[in-house]
């Protein structure tokens, strides 16, 4: 395929005033806080300082196989200005990563054998992620995908086994200990039970025997977590699920985000994989239609707020880095640049802007200050708060019965939250007893709203405005 320029990328990929508004200033991670650790309630990553992370992920697994450094150079300008903090991507990528060689005309492996690794293809593996950590983002590094371990669907071919996968990580460990802004992620979109359960431990253990000094999770295949094969290995540091692409209601975060939260010992969890936007709901494009930006935030939001600490966005050609040339997987429909902009990836700063302008570290799902009778799944409204504030998240208008008085203050101070625009409108003072009821200024699907009440005591500012400290 020939390689889109740089001034063509730039022309397809210029903001509009509106979006330069919306723009992330500056880079969205500050390294100077040290390397990232658990929290001390071992809910949450924060940094060595005690400064709190905000996870806001980005799926790009064929980064390094099919972007060339000036698209690559585009793809993270585009994600760094709308504030995403960690971008997933893949060494040894699903998509023939293996055999087609990448924008450079290299390919990872010399014959495919993990123990021998070709320094070109490395190199430009070394360039991205050096371009990231610039720009102030992780990369969630997967050191390969799936089918090079358990074929099942995809190219493969399988080259990994318990010996030479530990081999690997060794030599990945080593690579990469001293990089500031590596995030490991074992797996990739496989089950980790049966026969593959030797080969990814394995692959874990080398890594963290020549890299002590990065956290690692593991992303598994659809409808499943991490949780379910590693749980107690030594290993995970947090837990990682996947919703999958074929759910639109809160059906998925009671079945995965609720066990991982109650399991024990305690580990951080997030939804690494959630519905993507412009991807064809469950695969059926001409029956269910496409996720859109209403389906991205809602997967946002529900996983949130039901205890995850993070949250990453996806988009259906941007994982997959289609171009004019490549075959589309999925149904994919546009190409990876025509879709930089879309509005989920914008909603996802306002996102972001929410949850940090009220501190992170102490809040906890709290669904049981919601006392409706009855609310759909896919209109499912869902809370959680901190010491000091309540947020309550209503996808689609519907009135949230709220008994206040488990608030624990006898104000409150009240917001409305766009999830569309960030914009938030103050709703003065509210005493906090008894069971009230709130209705958003406008109803249906894709009117998302969060009701933020504060601890009328505590002078937060407006919600998706900062204004607190977060080592208080």
């Amino acid at each position: 395929m020939k390689h889109i320029s740089m001034v063509m990328l730039l022309g397809w990929w210029s903001l509009s005033g509106m979006a330069q508004e919306k723009s992330w200033r500056g880079p969205p991670v500050e390294f100077s806080h040290g390397s990232l650790v658990v929290s001390e309630n071992q809910r949450f990553l924060v940094f060595e300082d005690g400064t709190p992370f905000f996870w806001l992920g980005d799926t790009a697994w064929e980064l390094f196989h099919r972007l060339s450094k000036d698209e690559a150079e585009v793809y993270l300008e585009n994600r760094r200005k709308k504030g995403f903090t960690v971008i997933q991507a893949v060494i040894l990528a699903e998509l023939d990563g293996l055999n087609t060689p990448n924008a450079e005309g290299e390919v990872p492996l010399i014959g495919n054998d993990p123990g021998q690794i070709n320094e070109k293809y490395f190199s430009h593996v070394d360039w991205v992620i050096k371009r990231a950590e610039e720009k102030g983002m992780f990369i969630g590094l997967l050191p390969t995908w799936g089918d090079k371990v358990d074929r099942q669907w995809g190219t493969g071919p399988v080259i990994f086994d318990e010996q030479n996968a530990e081999a690997y990580g060794e030599i990945l460990g080593r690579r990469y200990r001293e990089v500031k802004n590596i995030i490991w992620i074992n797996g990739g979109d496989r089950s980790g039970g049966g026969d593959n359960f030797p080969v990814w431990n394995a692959l874990a253990r080398g890594i963290r025997r020549a890299d002590p000094n990065h956290l690692m999770t593991y992303h598994p295949m659809g409808g499943n977590s991490s949780s379910r094969w590693f749980h107690d290995q030594e290993w995970l540091d947090f837990n990682m699920m996947q919703t999958g692409h074929g759910e639109r209601s809160y059906a998925a975060y009671i079945k995965l985000m609720v066990p991982d939260y109650d399991r024990i010992p305690v580990k951080p969890t997030l939804d690494g994989e959630p519905r993507y936007e412009d991807h064809p709901h469950a695969w059926l494009p001409g029956t269910l239609g496409w996720f859109d930006d209403a389906d991205v935030r809602q997967a946002a939001y529900w996983n949130l707020f039901t205890g995850g600490f993070g949250h990453t966005y996806g988009c259906h050609a941007i994982w997959q880095m289609l171009a004019p040339g490549r075959d589309p997987v999925g149904y994919a429909r546009n190409n990876w640049y025509d879709d930089l902009d879309l509005p989920g990836a914008w909603d996802m700063g306002h996102l972001r802007r929410l949850m940090e302008s009220r501190p992170m570290t102490d809040r906890i799902p709290f669904n049981g200050i919601v006392k409706n009778s009855y609310v759909p799944e896919t209109d499912f409204i869902v809370a959680t708060r901190g010491a000091e504030y309540l947020m309550v998240y209503i996808p689609t208008g519907w009135t949230a019965e709220l008994d206040l008085g488990l608030c624990g203050w006898p104000l409150a101070r009240g917001w409305w939250y766009n999830c569309r625009n960030g914009e938030a409108k103050a709703l003065g003072e509210i005493p906090a007893d008894g069971v009230r009821s709130f209705t958003p200024e406008t109803g249906g699907r894709g009117n998302d709203w969060v009701l933020v009440l504060d601890r009328a005591e505590r002078s937060f500012g407006p919600p998706g405005e900062k204004r607190w400290d977060p080592l208080r």
